[in-house]
């Protein structure tokens, strides 16, 4: 499995954010009743990370109303060991 960050922009009309919200708890799904948000600081944004096997996957867990404004992104760690192959992958 890897692991998928998952951004969920939104306006920012209070209309909006309440939407966003209220569908995120109605599906049940686990993973949007934990979304992180960031309205409170004034970036109207989701954020999700979920552990799928493809990034198609990870956009099925956005509702059907918001995958057209979804981003994903595949996330990964690096060693200090990698900073070579990070180089030469950079160079190519």
């Amino acid at each position: 499995m890897a692991r998928f960050l998952i951004e969920v922009p939104h306006d920012e009309q209070v209309a909006s954010c309440v939407q966003v919200v209220q569908t995120f708890f109605q599906t049940g799904s686990h993973f949007l009743s934990n979304a992180d948000w960031g309205c409170q600081d004034g970036e109207h944004k989701a954020w999700i990370i979920v552990d799928v096997d493809s990034k198609e996957e990870a956009l099925n867990v956005v509702p059907p109303v918001f995958r057209s404004q979804a981003k994903v992104v595949k996330l990964n760690k690096f060693k200090m060991e990698d900073i070579d192959d990070i180089v030469r992958q950079h160079k190519s």
